[in-house]
């Protein structure tokens, strides 16, 4: 992530980044919590519960408007993940999937543990964050994959068969390492997604959504960000579901009027193929972010999923000004997403006045230890 520093990074592209990082990692919240309510409806129940439009508002959901899953838990433990490796880089160190491992092993004590544990001086401080600590039904794939020391590595990954959306949907912030090549981008999310995802569409799924947010968040069109995802799958091995699948969403947009049935249709058997697809043509055809995101919850596959991936993409590309400030009032754990995201921004942008040869701040390893 070097060249990254230095003039590239003046005052107003700094603040269109961290709106963008802000966006990205609020729309993936926000679009998970309008879809949790109802995640295992089909659409003829979510209309009998909701109206015949369906869902269009947040509704209840764990107990309150505006809960999250663990969709957005493990993705805010991909950005914190993302900022210990850059800390740890001054050590000589330099391996982001171990970091990310490590990152993910702290989300899992948080659905093991009654509370923060303070003792845990390593855990930096989203770690000690008490409103984490809840279950949000995590599927089995994460709990298995991410259950004992062992790593999944793309040669040795874990749940080789498993092609659930999970890992795509905690992928967006790798996305947002907008001073990386985007061939990294999609390998970094590769290798990440085989720690809890090994099938090769699972992980290849996982890679296309990172270097389709990563293209947004250098100010590219969604268009061009997809077309860019599928050049770069077409060098892989096993990628021709997950460009078969983006081409479909391609292709649905000029079929007409977007509808429930287009979107049930593209996420086909709810695999990460289908919903990366399915979310990609919901923010090419939503006619502002709330359509978009309405268009992502009100199908028959999974709604929570498909809401995350959607929104992400779409506050990749408009930044938070754009999300509906009513859904993002009841959003659980904004403080939290808002501190996060700025902590990325400004590591990615300022990081050697944080920390590095010369000296760093005490305060910012405090929150991200080098341990």
């Amino acid at each position: 992530m070097g060249g990254t520093t230095g003039a590239v990074w003046g005052r107003a592209e700094q603040q269109d980044f961290r709106s963008r990082v802000r966006g990205t990692l609020l729309g993936v919240a926000v679009g998970d919590a309008l879809g949790a309510p109802v995640d295992a409806l089909a659409l003829d129940a979510i209309r009998e519960a909701h109206g015949a439009e369906g869902l269009s508002d947040l509704a209840p959901a764990h107990g309150r408007r505006g809960a999250v899953t663990h969709l957005t838990q493990l993705t805010l433990f991909s950005v914190d993940g993302l900022i210990r490796a850059q800390v740890r880089r001054d050590t000589g160190a330099w391996h982001p999937p171990t970091d990310l491992h490590r990152a993910y092993r702290r989300w899992i004590a948080t659905q093991r543990d009654w509370g923060p544990d303070l003792r845990r001086k390593d855990d930096g401080w989203l770690a000690h964050e008490e409103w984490l600590y809840v279950r949000r039904d995590a599927p089995r794939s994460l709990l298995l994959g991410l259950g004992d020391e062992t790593m999944g590595t793309p040669e040795a990954p874990k749940n080789p068969d498993e092609r659930g959306p999970e890992a795509a949907a905690r992928s967006a912030p790798f996305g947002l390492l907008v001073g990386w090549e985007p061939q990294l981008v999609a390998q970094l999310a590769v290798e990440c997604a085989a720690q809890t995802h090994g099938h090769p569409t699972g992980c290849l799924a996982a890679g296309a959504y990172a270097v389709i947010v990563h293209g947004l968040a250098r100010g590219e069109s969604l268009d061009a960000a997809v077309q860019r995802a599928l050049a770069l799958l077409a060098a892989r091995p096993g990628h021709e579901p997950v460009t078969t699948a983006l081409q479909h969403a391609l292709g649905a947009v000029r079929q007409g009027l977007p509808t429930p049935a287009r979107v049930t249709e593209l996420i086909g058997a709810g695999t990460a193929e289908g919903l990366v697809a399915a979310a990609v043509y919901c923010a090419l055809v939503g006619e502002d972010v709330r359509h978009g995101l309405r268009l992502a919850v009100n199908h028959d596959g999974p709604s929570a999923a498909t809401g995350a991936l959607t929104g992400g993409l779409l506050g990749a590309l408009h930044g938070e000004t754009a999300l509906p400030p009513a859904w993002l009032a009841e959003l659980e754990g904004r403080p939290t997403v808002l501190e996060l995201a700025d902590d990325f921004a400004m590591e990615m942008t300022q990081g050697p006045a944080l920390h590095g040869p010369a000296g760093s701040s005490p305060g910012w390893l405090t929150r991200y230890p080098r341990g």
